[in-house]
């Protein structure tokens, strides 16, 4: 984790809050938050994007990140939210009061994490009737003999394409800045995504009657009501 707080560090100067992978999905997650939300805890919420929106939602939002420097920029960016309590902190290390919260988020981030053991931690820390709402990564099955290999071969595809359009249309240039995009390289030497199965397997496990969705973008979706 000590190498992943450090690729983040880094990532937290270089990269700005333009179009993302991960940000044209926060309308979406936030459809789900409870509409009375008292207390609401995000997960690796880096420079505070979606923290900020949270905040709108929620009376109370603690938003925590195991990088300092993410940190350090979330505060920057959200002094006009004095509802948000940025925490430093590695929420497999983190003991969270049990039932606590009414809507946990978590963007990007469990894919460096163990999944299963954060996720129970998550769900123990959820009131009854809150919302677990999780945005992540997959790895895409790459035998395109199947059915799953074959779609996913085309959805990728259709990524690509879209993924240039957007970021040309929000951002103003086809790719990001060389520097980002080394610093995103790698980082992702780190990473260690779970199939589409896995995920279903897990929810179907863990959180039963949980709404799970792949995404374009290679991301998939969680939503669970406890």
């Amino acid at each position: 984790m000590s190498v992943v707080a450090k690729d983040f560090d880094r990532l937290a100067v270089l990269d700005g809050e333009g179009w993302t992978h991960n940000n044209h999905y926060h309308k979406f997650l936030l459809q789900h938050v409870p509409k009375e939300c008292r207390h609401a805890l995000e997960v690796g919420c880096g420079t505070g994007a979606f923290a900020r929106q949270l905040a709108e939602r929620a009376e109370h939002v603690t938003a925590m990140d195991l990088s300092p420097e993410m940190i350090r920029v979330a505060r920057t960016h959200s002094l006009q939210f004095p509802n948000i309590d940025y925490l430093l902190a590695d929420v497999s290390e983190y003991d969270f009061p049990a039932n606590h919260f009414d809507s946990i988020a978590t963007v990007a981030t469990l894919h460096h994490l163990p999944l299963r053991a954060v996720l129970l931690k998550l769900k123990q820390a959820l009131k009854p009737g809150g919302s677990l709402l999780v945005l992540d990564l997959f790895e895409p099955e790459r035998n395109i003999k199947t059915l799953a290999g074959g779609r996913d071969a085309l959805l990728s595809f259709a990524a690509m394409a879209a993924s240039v359009g957007l970021r040309l249309v929000h951002n103003r240039r086809l790719r990001p800045p060389r520097e980002v995009r080394a610093a995103w390289e790698e980082h992702g030497k780190h990473d260690s995504y779970p199939t589409m199965k896995e995920v279903h397997a897990l929810c179907t496990e863990m959180f039963p009657g949980a709404s799970v969705r792949q995404h374009l973008f290679w991301r998939y979706s969680i939503i669970w009501r406890k």
